[in-house]
């Protein structure tokens, strides 16, 4: 980077890159498994799968809130020289980065569809569903905040990474109209940026 600027990359956008491809591979490993009959029956897979997706969605969107918090509120305002990563790709970056993980995740709820059919796709997609609950979480601080929040992308690729894991020091922020990713991560629609 020139003059000391860092790359920063939205932390609505890394939270929220994981929630579209764990939702549909989620749904299509639930369907894919009312297929087999399994060792518990349909019935009961699918009620043990949907009160696992009430309890995903919860867990995953409302774990780490305090670290979140704490972070957004101590962020500083971004240097003149840093260098914003479009949403693309950040959310490019975060899934190739974590293909294998999903494809693992993919593999074993099929496989557990053999024991309770939809349990594991019905996770699979509870926790897709809790990070963009987690995501609209951090797209109304924003509004509410009137800034846009920003992590390093340094940070992000350390072990126990992510937006608020161990190596993240501190957020950046920037005003509502930088980047090109709405708050809450969203794409940002044409209106928007005119």
């Amino acid at each position: 980077m020139v003059r000391g600027g860092q790359g920063l990359a939205r932390v609505a956008v890394v939270v929220r890159a994981g929630a579209a491809p764990l939702w549909w591979l989620g749904v299509f490993a639930a369907g894919i498994g009312m297929l087999v009959p399994g060792v518990t029956g349909r019935r009961i897979g699918v009620l043990a799968g949907a009160a696992l997706f009430v309890v995903a969605t919860a867990v995953v969107a409302f774990s780490r809130r305090k670290r979140y918090a704490a972070l957004v509120g101590a962020a500083a305002r971004a240097g003149k020289y840093d260098v914003l990563q479009d949403r693309a790709v950040t959310v490019r970056t975060w899934r190739r980065g974590h293909r294998w993980w999903l494809l693992a995740a993919f593999a074993a709820a099929l496989g557990s569809a053999f024991a309770a059919p939809a349990v594991g796709g019905m996770l699979l997609a509870g926790t897709g569903a809790g990070l963009r609950l987690k995501a609209a979480w951090l797209g109304r601080r924003e509004k509410a905040d009137d800034v846009l929040l920003w992590v390093r992308v340094d940070w992000l690729g350390r072990r126990g990474g992510g937006p608020a894991g161990k190596a993240v020091k501190g957020y950046r922020s920037t005003g509502i109209a930088a980047g090109d990713a709405a708050p809450g991560g969203a794409r940002r629609r044409t209106a928007e940026l005119v």
